[in-house]
C-alpha cells in the first residue's frame, strides 16, 4: 500500500468542498487507488491497495477510509465524512450491477451506495474516465512521440494498455468534452507484417478469436514473447513474466525479449492508428495505461510512430496527428474527479454556480445560508419548492427570492431554469420529506417530483443486456401469465390487457392457489411474469416453484437482491423502499406498470407485423357488431376520436 500527494502548489490554496471531501477512485484488474478531492483540483491521500486483498469493493472502500484515520490523514483525527464518490472501474458499466471482466469483483452500485452511506455514487469506465482527464493534464504530463500538432478544438484519441487494452475519445461540443465510451480494445487483431501474422496464428491454437487486447497489453508481451519462441524453434523457453521480459530488452542484453518489446510497440502503432483514422483525432491521439511509462525513452525509438503513420493513402493524413504518451501520476483521478464535478453541478458547465462561489463573501448573512445550501446540493434546490429551500437554509422565503434577484434572476423558476441549463448526467434520486404543515402545493410537488426521481432511477438502472432478453422471451412465448398480490395484483391485470392486445395469450392471476394450478399447467414454451414491490416469496413461493418445475421462463419484477430475484431467470429490478420515512404511497406501483409499459412496447415493436392488423381485425369486429345493434354513438362516446378504449 502507497500514500502520496497529488497536488499543486496554486491548488493547495483553493477552497474546499462545502459537503466535505470526495472519494476517487481508480480500479483495475489488479490495484484499486483510492483519493480524496477536497477542493477542485486537490487530490491528495492517495493509495493502492491489492483487489485480491479484499472479497468485496466495498471491503476495499471501507479500508482505505479506515486507514486514513489510523494514520492521521483525517482533519481533527475523525473519519472524514464523504458524501460524493466517483469510481473509474476497468471494466464496461451498464445499469446498476457491476461485474469485473479481470477480477472477481461483483456489486450493485445503489447497494454500494446505500452500505457506505454515500448521496452520490458515480461509476464509469476507466478509459471514460481516462479521456476527461486530458483537457485538465498539465504539459508537462505528456510528452510527444514523433511529428505532428494538434488541432485546437479537434477530436481527442486515447489508447492505454495495462491489465487490458483500452480505448476512448473526446468529442468537443458547445464548449465542452463528451466522453466517447468504447471497447474498442476487444476489435481483431489486425497483423501489420508477416511477422505479426505469425504471431496471430499462433494464438489461433488457442483462441477461436484473437482480440487486440489479446496482444496488445500487458498479458499480450508474454503471449508475443511465446509466440516469437514458438517461431525461432525454441521448445522450452525461459518462463518470464511481462516485467523480465521489458526489463531484460532495455537492458539490451537478450535478443528475443528485444524482439518482442519492439513487436508489442509496432502492434499498438496499428492499433493507435485505426483509432486515429476511425474518430478523426486530429486533436491528437493519447497513450495511457500502465505498459508504455515503463519503456521509457525506448518508446520513441520504437516502430510505434512509424507503424502508426503507416496506413498507405492515408499516411499523410495520420502524419500531421500528434501522439502522447501520458506520464501523469493518476490522471484517471483527474478525469473522474471532472465526472463528478461535473455532476454535481460544479466546474465550468454551470458558470451561475462559479458567480455564486466568487460572489459568496458579497451575500449578506442570510444570503450566504442559501448560497452554501446551492453550492452544497445545487441538483436537490432544482427539484424542490420554495417552503423546502428556506427550511432546509433555516431563512425565510422572501430572503430566498432576494438572494435569486441578487444573482440576476427575475425569481426562484427563473434561477432554476439558469442552474438547470449547465447541469448535465443523471438526475439523482433526492426525496423530499413531506412534513407536517406543507402546504398543498408542497405536498404536490414533493409527490410527483419524488415519483419523478423513483422513474428516473429505474431508468438509470436498466441493464440493456437482460431488457433485451426479457423481451425476446415475452414475444416467443407461447402464452404469458402474471402473478401478483394486493396493488402488485392490479399491475398483473393492467399487464395482461397490454398483453392480449398484441395478439399474446395471457393470464393475470391475484389468488395465490389460482397462481399454483395455474402454474402447473405451463409448458416450456411459457413466460411467468412475477410481480412484486418487496420480492419476498411468501406467498408467491409455491406458484413459483412450480412454474419452475414445469419448465416456463420466470422474469421478475422486483427489487435486485430479493428473494425472488434469486429464483427468477430473469430481474428487472425495481428499487423503492416502501417503508421508509419518505415513503410516498405506491410510488413502486407506478414503478411497475412503467416497466411493464416498456416491456409491451418493446414486444409491440418484435411483433408488429403480423399482430397490428389482428388488433384493426377486431376493432372492425367490435364495431360492426355495435352498428348492428344501434350502439354508435355510445361506442364512439366510449372509444373517442382516436377509436381506443384505454
Amino acid at each position: 500500500m502507497s500514500s502520496s500527494t497529488f497536488m499543486s502548489a496554486s491548488e493547495n490554496s483553493a477552497t474546499s468542498y462545502l459537503d466535505g471531501p470526495r472519494l476517487l477512485a481508480d480500479v483495475g484488474g489488479t490495484n484499486a487507488r483510492f483519493g480524496l478531492e477536497r477542493a477542485p483540483g486537490q487530490i491528495d491521500t492517495i493509495q493502492t491497495l491489492g483487489c485480491a486483498d479484499y472479497a468485496e469493493f466495498a471491503l476495499a472502500v471501507e479500508a482505505y477510509l479506515s486507514s486514513i484515520l489510523a494514520s492521521g490523514g483525517a482533519a481533527g483525527g475523525a473519519r472524514p465524512q464523504v458524501r460524493h464518490a466517483a469510481i473509474a472501474i476497468a471494466n464496461p458499466v451498464q445499469g446498476d450491477d457491476i461485474k469485473m471482466t479481470n477480477h472477481h469483483w461483483e456489486f450493485s452500485i445503489e447497494n454500494t451506495r446505500r452500505r457506505l452511506n454515500l448521496d452520490t455514487l458515480l461509476v464509469v469506465n476507466d478509459f471514460t474516465a481516462l479521456s476527461m482527464s486530458l483537457p485538465h493534464l498539465e504539459q508537462s504530463h505528456c510528452i510527444q512521440v514523433g511529428a505532428g500538432r494538434a488541432l485546437s478544438g479537434g477530436v481527442i484519441g486515447l489508447v492505454g494498455a495495462g491489465t487490458g487494452l483500452g480505448v476512448g475519445g473526446l468529442i468537443p461540443t458547445e464548449g465542452r468534452w463528451i466522453a466517447l465510451g468504447s471497447e474498442g480494445g476487444h476489435v481483431t487483431f489486425a497483423p501489420g507484417d508477416a511477422r505479426e501474422a505469425a504471431v496471430l496464428a499462433y494464438c489461433w491454437r488457442t483462441y477461436s478469436h484473437v482480440s487486440a487486447e489479446r496482444l496488445v497489453s500487458g498479458p499480450g508481451i508474454e503471449m508475443i514473447y511465446h509466440a516469437l519462441a514458438d517461431l525461432q524453434g525454441i521448445i522450452k523457453p525461459e518462463p518470464l513474466h511481462t516485467a523480465q521480459i521489458v526489463e531484460r530488452a532495455l537492458q539490451g542484453g537478450d535478443p528475443l525479449c528485444m524482439e518482442v518489446v519492439e513487436c508489442f510497440c509496432a502492434m499498438l502503432g496499428t492499433v493507435a492508428g485505426d483509432v486515429a483514422v476511425t474518430l478523426g483525432t486530429l486533436g491528437g491521439l493519447y497513450i495511457g495505461g500502465g505498459v508504455v511509462p515503463r519503456l521509457g525513452d525506448y518508446f520513441a525509438r520504437s516502430p510505434f510512430r512509424a507503424r502508426f503513420e503507416s496506413k498507405g493513402r492515408f499516411s499523410s493524413y495520420l502524419a500531421k496527428v500528434p501522439t502522447f504518451v501520458i506520464t501523469a501520476p493518476y490522471p484517471a483521478f483527474v478525469g473522474v474527479a471532472a465526472i463528478l464535478s461535473e455532476h454535481l453541478g460544479g466546474g465550468n458547465a454551470v458558470p451561475i454556480l462559479e458567480k455564486i462561489r466568487k460572489a459568496r463573501d458579497q451575500f449578506s448573512p442570510a444570503e450566504q445560508k442559501v448560497a452554501s445550501l446551492i453550492l452544497a446540493h445545487p441538483r436537490a434546490v432544482m427539484s424542490e419548492p420554495i417552503s423546502e429551500i428556506a427550511r432546509r437554509a433555516d431563512v425565510s422565503q422572501p430572503t430566498v427570492i432576494r438572494f435569486c434577484r441578487t444573482m440576476g434572476c427575475q425569481g426562484l423558476a427563473d434561477f432554476k431554469l439558469k442552474l438547470a441549463s449547465g447541469v448535465t448526467g443523471t438526475v439523482p434520486v433526492a426525496h423530499s420529506q413531506v412534513h407536517v404543515g406543507d402546504s398543498s402545493l408542497d405536498v404536490g410537488v414533493k409527490v410527483v417530483d419524488n415519483t419523478i426521481s423513483a422513474m428516473m432511477e429505474v431508468r438509470d438502472n436498466l441493464n440493456a443486456d437482460t431488457l433485451s432478453r426479457v423481451i425476446e422471451a415475452l414475444s416467443q412465448a407461447s402464452r404469458i401469465e402474471f402473478y401478483g398480490f394486493g396493488s402488485c395484483g392490479l399491475v398483473a391485470e393492467d399487464a395482461q390487457q397490454k398483453f392480449f392486445r398484441l395478439g399474446i395469450p395471457s393470464s393475470a392471476y391475484t389468488d395465490p392457489q389460482l397462481q399454483e394450478v395455474s402454474a402447473a399447467m405451463l409448458k416450456s414454451s411459457d413466460v411467468v411474469v412475477v410481480i412484486s414491490n418487496s420480492g419476498r416469496l411468501r406467498h408467491l413461493a409455491p406458484a413459483v416453484e412450480v412454474a419452475a418445475h414445469s419448465g416456463a421462463t420466470i422474469i421478475a419484477l422486483a427489487p435486485s437482491n430479493s428473494q425472488l430475484a434469486k429464483r427468477a431467470h430473469y430481474t428487472l429490478a425495481v428499487e423503492h423502499d416502501e417503508s421508509s420515512m419518505m415513503y410516498i404511497p405506491m410510488v413502486s406501483r407506478i414503478l411497475l406498470l412503467l416497466l411493464i409499459d416498456v416491456l409491451a412496447v418493446g414486444v409491440s415493436l418484435n411483433r408488429s407485423s403480423p399482430f397490428a392488423e389482428l388488433q384493426r381485425q377486431a376493432r372492425r369486429g367490435i364495431l360492426t357488431h355495435i352498428v348492428s345493434s344501434g350502439e354508435v354513438s355510445g361506442y364512439r362516446a366510449g372509444l373517442g376520436d382516436g377509436g381506443r378504449d384505454d
